[in-house]
């Protein structure tokens, strides 16, 4: 047996090759290997380094079920070699392994980022042999013994965490232990193994309808985190399963299983799996998410957006609603502009007279809306000093519009012979270089014409399991379509490298890393409720870094009699929803009384002067994360020497709150004496104080609704 003994970036990793050149992988973690935790009964096809699976191979040995276990010919792929090289992002390794019996080889890319407890990972699959082999199910990352730390039973140390995600009920995380899952321990230890287990999977192109592609498996026992995430824009799956005496985590893109994915691959031919990361942590949560924020901040496109971040007004939330017409945006610019606002996006409805849910996909302007054009519209804003934005629907065609019927059928997603519906719209296949010609004439336009520079991508089907033309599988031809939508993004941002495009899907059903490591905004949701907002707010940081999530701020006009104390604290709660994160203002501003007018512009000018840290902050949560049944919520963000601290109270009798201050932010803070100042609305506006026994801030909450925005900073 030799081996691989790896200690980079806090992670410590034992790789093994046995004697038969079988490839192991046997540890993963925050702490060094006990071996005496691994079971030793370990049947020959355990641990495996790489699992895989091609068609017609028997997986012997435990009772699957669906579980991706002893794959064929993964538990039997022999290690070739492995190289060890450095590059502008840190330490790479690759793996290079082989099925003698098929010639299908893999090289399995490991890498680490300087100073991030974490690697990103994906695999390279070649077919070397003489026949067809077809590729079912790739992970990863695919780890055996991810409890083993510890004396305690994985009933009661283990907890995951899932991030629930839904239209309008966003980052939704729950926290589950294992019997809470149905896993309990009713075998012998060395045994282990059953039919169930834990997975979570996606299936289509709104890759987080239903969760977000990433979770956390914490050992309470040991105080140790394995965190991971999926980086793209469709179909993935994880899950953790009983096998040879241990658990263990296994993640990837689409597969057959779950998702209708196969890959024929002929002699000669490769595929490259889609990207993920897994990292570890020996501190918690909120570190588990700053090493995913900073991972995600280095492998993103870098654009001037995520540095400025500028401050957006969108017609659309308690505003036009999709309806916009000329004579409405003047007023709304002007009061956007005096806001102190940067960018002003004129949402849906400026391209039809009508209802224009099944006739979008042509992207011309309305001349009834606007009987001078749109143009003169953008012209008006840049007058004002703000850029233009228009909202598109890129990826569908309505099935009243025009355009789609006179276009064949290579156009869209077929399947069983037919176009597929879902909302009365049709679903672009972008493998088509005739769609991406006819979306980019359609940007290339917006942005020559209208000098626009700013494109809010809407996205509202789910076209489901994939098309069946030119492709192998349906899930073939979905993951294909994906990956050249975001070939497609790519070539906009050479042509437009100042463009500024937010990826939004219905809110945040497509919140992941294949779209925004291209888009620089997320939109965080539709929520139309502000308290509700609040929820999806605090925990945005889990999903996407601070500057890339797009929260709307909303003041609301109101009919009924509302107190003015009651009036000005809601647009300081629609404000602090947002200033910790990215601003999508909306509202009819031009609407609201001056003292209101007045908190708005007041928001966006503190705003402007913390932005330079938001794009460099770690998030940390006092109260942990935030649920829709809590009465009180926290954001903080904090960076070298400074931290900053949104507490939102949404119901409830309690008239005070007390915010633990963590460890890393005092370290941070480098001070033992904390200077606390309420930035927004205003010191005379909040009673709070740092305690430095308790090592928490403790904020009067005397009103039924309210919200502030506090900075800390060393008292020396």
């Amino acid at each position: 047996m030799q081996y691989i003994d790896i200690h980079e970036n806090q992670i410590y990793i034992r790789l093994a090759v046995t004697d038969s050149q079988d490839l192991k992988l046997l540890h993963f973690s925050a702490l060094p290997l006990h071996e005496e935790d691994l079971v030793k009964e370990a049947i020959p096809e355990g641990f495996p380094f790489l699992s895989m699976n091609l068609a017609g191979f028997d997986r012997p040995y435990e009772r699957h079920g669906n579980k991706f276990i002893v794959t064929a010919p993964g538990y039997r792929m022999k290690y070739l070699s492995h190289s060890d090289e450095r590059n502008e992002f840190g330490r790479l390794l690759t793996f290079h392994t082989k099925d003698e019996e098929t010639g299908v080889t893999a090289a399995s890319f490991w890498q680490f980022y300087d100073d991030l407890p974490v690697i990103r990972t994906w695999h390279t699959v070649t077919n070397n042999g003489h026949e067809t082999q077809t590729l079912d199910y790739i992970a990863n990352f695919h780890y055996e013994g991810i409890e083993k730390e510890g004396k305690l039973s994985r009933d009661e140390k283990l907890k995951v965490m899932i991030p629930h995600n839904g239209w309008q009920r966003e980052l939704n995380w729950k926290a589950y232990t294992f019997p809470e899952l149905g896993m309990e321990l009713v075998q012998e230890p060395s045994i282990q193994r059953s039919s169930n287990h834990l997975h979570i999977s996606n299936t289509g192109n709104w890759s987080a309808k239903e969760y977000l592609p990433m979770a956390y498996l914490e050992n309470t026992e040991v105080h140790t985190g394995l965190f991971w995430e999926i980086d793209h824009n469709g179909s993935w799956h994880w899950e953790i399963g009983d096998q040879n005496g241990h658990f263990y985590l296994a993640l990837g893109g689409p597969n057959e299983t779950y998702s209708h994915w196969f890959k024929d691959l002929k002699p000669g031919e490769s595929f490259t799996t889609v990207p993920a990361a897994v990292g570890v942590t020996g501190i918690g949560f909120d570190d588990a998410m700053g090493t995913l924020t900073d991972y995600r901040r280095k492998i993103r496109r870098k654009n001037q957006d995520n540095e400025k971040l500028p401050v957006i007004f969108n017609d659309y939330m308690n505003c036009l609603w999709g309806r916009p017409t000329a004579a409405e945006e003047y007023p709304l610019v002007d009061a956007a502009a005096e806001a102190g606002c940067e960018y002003f996006c004129i949402d849906a409805g400026w391209y039809a007279d009508g209802d224009w849910w099944d006739s979008v996909g042509e992207w011309e302007e309305s001349r009834k809306r606007f009987p001078e054009g749109v143009k003169k519209v953008t012209d008006y804003i840049r007058s004002k000093g703000l850029v233009p934005g228009v909202w598109l629907e890129p990826e569908v065609m309505g099935i009243r519009c025009d355009l789609a019927k006179k276009l064949p059928d290579d156009w869209f997603f077929v399947r069983h012979g037919k176009r597929v519906y879902d909302r009365s719209r049709f679903q672009l296949d972008y493998r088509n270089p005739a769609v991406r010609a006819h979306m980019d004439e359609v940007v290339d336009r917006l942005v020559s014409e209208y000098g626009v520079g700013y494109i809010k991508t809407d996205y509202n089907i789910e076209p489901g399991i994939g098309t069946e033309l030119s492709a192998d599988s349906v899930g073939e031809g979905m993951l294909e379509h994906e990956r050249a939508y975001i070939s497609w993004l790519d070539g906009l941002f050479k042509r437009h490298p100042e463009l500024i495009i937010e990826n939004c899907s219905s809110g945040g059903l497509r919140m992941d890393y294949g779209m925004l490591s291209r888009c620089s905004i997320q939109s965080t949701s539709d929520q139309e409720n502000y308290l509700q907002y609040a929820v999806i707010a605090a925990n945005a940081p889990t999903g996407v870094t601070p500057e890339q999530a797009a929260v709307w701020a909303y003041p609301m006009n109101h009919e009924e009699s509302i107190s003015p104390d009651a009036l000005r604290e809601e647009v300081i709660f629609n404000m602090v929803s947002a200033m910790l994160l990215r601003i999508h203002q909306s509202g009819h501003l031009a609407k609201l009384d001056e003292e209101r007018k007045a908190l708005v512009k007041q928001a966006l000018s503190v705003y402007k002067t913390i932005r330079p840290n938001i794009r460099v902050s770690r998030p940390f949560w006092p109260l942990g994360l935030a649920g829709y049944s809590d009465e009180i919520v926290s954001l903080g963000l904090f960076v070298e020497g400074k931290a900053y601290l949104a507490v939102w109270k949404r119901s409830g009798a309690a008239e005070s709150v007390t915010l633990p201050i963590s460890d890393a932010v005092r370290t941070a803070l480098d001070s033992e004496k904390i200077a606390l100042s309420c930035i927004y609305p205003g010191p005379e506006t909040a009673e709070a104080s740092y305690d430095p026994l308790e090592k928490a801030v403790k904020v009067a909450l005397p009103k039924p609704v309210m919200a502030r925005l506090f900075e800390l900073t060393p008292d020396r």
